[in-house]
């Protein structure tokens, strides 16, 4: 299947874990000292994108696991244009725009992958 999507179903992936960062820095806008993080995609993109023979592979069962849909290492904490006095770092207005625009490319990633199903149903029923 990998051939057939390419990696827009990894990026769907990785656009839905953005959406959650996004999602919990605005539930958390009012706790004081909350530091709001975010993923930089294109980062997390070149891990996933990353060919088989040079991920990591665990040789024993009690090694810690290279979770690849996470994008751990993308996440960051993000510095805020006017912080606050009570150490929050959420500015909601920009949350709510990344969010939005977020939202716009998973929405667009996902007609892409819709269009490409229904081209192979199509191929495969050919044509009815």
């Amino acid at each position: 299947m990998e051939s057939i999507f390419g990696i827009h179903d990894r990026a769907l992936l990785l656009r839905a874990s953005r959406m959650d960062v996004l999602a919990s820095n605005l539930a958390n806008a009012d706790t004081p000292n909350f530091k709001a993080r975010d993923m930089d995609f294109s980062t997390a993109l070149g891990e996933a994108a990353t060919p088989n023979g040079t991920r990591m592979i665990s040789t024993h069962e009690r090694h810690q696991r290279a979770n690849r849909g996470e994008a751990s290492a993308a996440l960051q904490y993000r510095v805020p244009y006017q912080p606050t006095e009570d150490g929050n770092t959420v500015e909601a207005d920009m949350e709510l725009s990344r969010f939005a625009q977020n939202a716009v490319a998973y929405q667009t990633t996902l007609l892409f992958l819709n269009g490409r199903i229904s081209t192979l149903r199509s191929a495969i029923t050919g044509g009815r």
